[in-house]
């Protein structure tokens, strides 16, 4: 059983293919927006931080070092209004995705195990229940669902990939409080795991002057992380998807139990990665350019896609704009079709449990961004 049950669905970027053929051969050549991989460049105090750090010779700490998860406490409390969480309770990752796909694993879950997550969600929530042998179930009222058992994970995702929507306060608690009311009832352990890697990218009010949220905001938890987990990424928001820096953070026991699990498997972030992380953390400048970096490509992909007869829903914060026809109910592999004849290509919602959206991201460079909303400006 474990990590050999069921089969696993196809890679779905795969099935883009023939549709990336035909948005290359518009003459201008293609604009990608199906991918969120960050196009600009590393900062160079974190570039500068690795490098200073490149004379590794000694293997590094599974746990991280104490610089860096002090770094991590800092900025929970400085950005996300998340006081006193135990640095101990801290843990880097390599990189955000491998903790979604190995979580349910980590977690001893397994046969009969249900794995909560997002109607409209990322892939990788349901596969890693699917490699732990568990059985995953997608909805947008967890809450509702934990009611009747046999639930032992929950994925919550604000702000949402694909779909940009943000769980206030009051929805998260509604959560974390179903969850404690189910293991009360029920006498087994029940996680809530919050991926919140665009926290940082807030576009629509309130989030936009208040923040988003976290699973460990003490409005949500009452000052107590038990059986929560906070998962972040400084990809997205510090240019780093290619240092794979991420960490986890809250229940300390349960932060312990994923620790040893991860020292005997030998999965540790690389020292200097660990020395980059740190110096990410602590410096929000880099941070604030490159968000408004985003906010005027958003803009300006924005107006143009209303413009081209398409309505952007949620989206009130991430990398994405949660985009469909304005009139009537097409496929959105028809959407992407559209789009591919103009050359930009998109990620259909089919990838994220949705029929009629794409998913376009503003991850490109402002020349292509600008590109992209000529051409919709001309069709």
């Amino acid at each position: 059983m474990g990590l050999l049950t069921g089969a696993l669905p196809d890679f779905p970027w795969d099935t883009l293919a023939p549709y990336a053929q035909r948005a290359r051969e518009h003459a201008g050549g293609i604009v990608d927006l199906s991918v969120g991989t960050p196009v600009d460049p590393t900062p160079p105090l974190l570039r500068d931080a690795l490098a200073a750090a490149s004379d590794a010779h000694g293997y590094p700490t599974t746990h991280g070092t104490p610089e860096l998860r002090e770094a991590v406490v800092r900025w929970f409390a400085r950005r996300r209004g998340v006081r006193g969480l135990d640095a101990s309770a801290v843990l880097p990752t390599v990189g955000s995705k491998e903790l979604v796909a190995f979580l349910p694993a980590l977690l001893g879950l397994g046969h009969g195990d249900v794995v909560l997550h997002p109607r409209a969600a990322y892939p990788t929530y349901d596969v890693g229940a699917r490699l732990a042998g568990a059985t995953p179930e997608s909805t947008d009222d967890p809450a509702g669902r934990l009611a009747q058992g046999g639930v032992r994970l929950v994925w919550l995702n604000s702000p949402g990939n694909p779909d940009g929507s943000v769980l206030s306060t009051e929805q998260l608690r509604e959560v974390v409080e179903a969850a404690r009311a189910a293991q009360a009832r029920d006498g087994v352990p029940v996680v809530v795991a919050s991926d919140e890697c665009y926290a940082e990218l807030a576009w629509a009010e309130p989030w936009a002057s208040t923040g988003v949220p976290s699973i460990l905001d003490p409005r949500v938890t009452g000052g107590d992380h038990t059986g929560l987990l906070s998962v972040y990424s400084l990809s997205k928001q510090s240019n780093l998807a290619g240092y794979r820096a991420a960490f986890v953070a809250g229940d300390p026991a349960l932060v312990a139990r994923l620790l040893e699990v991860r020292k005997h498997a030998g999965m540790i972030v690389p020292a200097p990665v660990q020395a980059a992380m740190a110096v990410a953390l602590e410096d929000d400048a880099h941070v604030a350019e490159q968000r408004e970096r985003y906010r005027r490509r958003r803009t300006v992909l924005r107006a143009a896609l209303e413009g081209a007869g398409y309505t952007v829903d949620a989206s009130a914060a991430g990398l994405y704009l949660w985009t469909r026809p304005a009139y009537g109910d097409q496929d959105s592999w028809a959407t992407v079709g559209d789009l591919a004849t103009l050359g930009i290509l998109t990620a259909p919602g089919a990838f994220y449990g949705d029929r009629t959206h794409v998913r376009i991201a503003l991850t490109a460079t402002d020349e292509r961004i600008d590109e992209a909303a000529a051409r919709l400006s001309g069709a």
